[in-house]
């Protein structure tokens, strides 16, 4: 008999797969022997320090780069092996929020909001103009629907920039670095909004971030990249990696300290 709070089959399945990954660029080895899952509906953030390979792993799972080896599943698709319309119906189930913004100084912030439907959708401009409106009032931004980007403060347009992540109303939200730049209050006041839309709508977030207070407010889980490994060293809830992770570096890089050594041994999420 079916336990009441059972997970269906779809649901215990991980969103995204990440198997064997390996990136390279101009023959140099960025990462290597990548595995981790993503769990449908959590907050999933990729940390590590300076120039370990966060955005760049990033920037694979949404298809702007193709691996050296490996796969990266979302909901079972290679996104990397599908073409035309196969891939078209991958790219719909996410949506991308850079950390700079990425929004066209020359559009409205509606209008910017607007594109992916263009893109996407046969939605009439009425159509499309309600619902950019709609996601703008999710992240407190109808009263900016016809100013420009440049009328925006770096938070407004963070969060502009996540009205049109979540345009189409994707399964999975991609997020680099989304407090980069922003004060303490207002990196604060974008965490709880992440917070906020993960709850209203089931959406699961994947987010490459070093900021160490947002990391422990909105993560569920984390995965964690070295540089000098190139790959994975520690898999887990922050919070534990931070107060029992068998690995020293790892339990100094959550608090804050200067660790003695690089890690030297790898200990995967069993």
């Amino acid at each position: 008999m079916t336990q009441p709070n059972a997970q269906t089959d779809v649901e215990a399945e991980p969103i995204i797969r990440v198997e064997n990954f390996h990136a390279a660029y101009g023959g140099k080895t960025v990462l290597r022997d990548v595995n981790f899952d993503v769990r449908r509906g959590e907050v999933f953030v990729i940390a590590g320090g300076s120039g370990c390979g966060k955005s760049t792993m990033l920037f694979h799972m949404i298809g702007l780069y193709r691996p050296v080896g490996g796969r990266i599943l979302i909901e079972g698709e290679d996104i990397h092996a599908a073409r035309g319309a196969d891939l078209n119906h991958i790219l719909r189930k996410f949506g991308v929020a850079y950390q700079s913004g990425a929004l066209f100084g020359s559009l409205t912030v509606l209008e910017n909001v607007r594109l992916p439907m263009e893109e996407f959708t046969d939605l009439t401009r009425k159509q499309m103009d309600m619902i950019a409106v709609a996601k703008l009032k999710l992240v407190s931004l109808e009263g900016s629907a016809q100013k420009l980007p440049s009328e925006l403060s770096g938070g407004m347009q963070k969060r502009a920039a996540l009205a049109r992540a979540i345009a189409l109303d994707p399964q999975i939200v991609f997020l680099d670095e989304p407090s980069a730049g922003l004060d303490p209050i207002t990196s604060a006041g974008l965490d709880q909004l992440i917070l906020d839309l993960s709850r209203m709508l089931k959406t699961t977030f994947v987010i490459v971030t070093h900021e160490l207070p947002s990391i422990f407010a909105i993560a569920d889980r984390v995965v964690v990249l070295d540089a000098s490994v190139k790959t994975v060293v520690e898999i887990g809830e922050p919070a534990s990696l931070r107060d029992s992770s068998p690995n020293s570096w790892v339990r100094a890089f959550f608090n804050r300290e200067a660790p003695a050594t690089s890690p030297s041994t790898i200990r995967k999420e069993s």
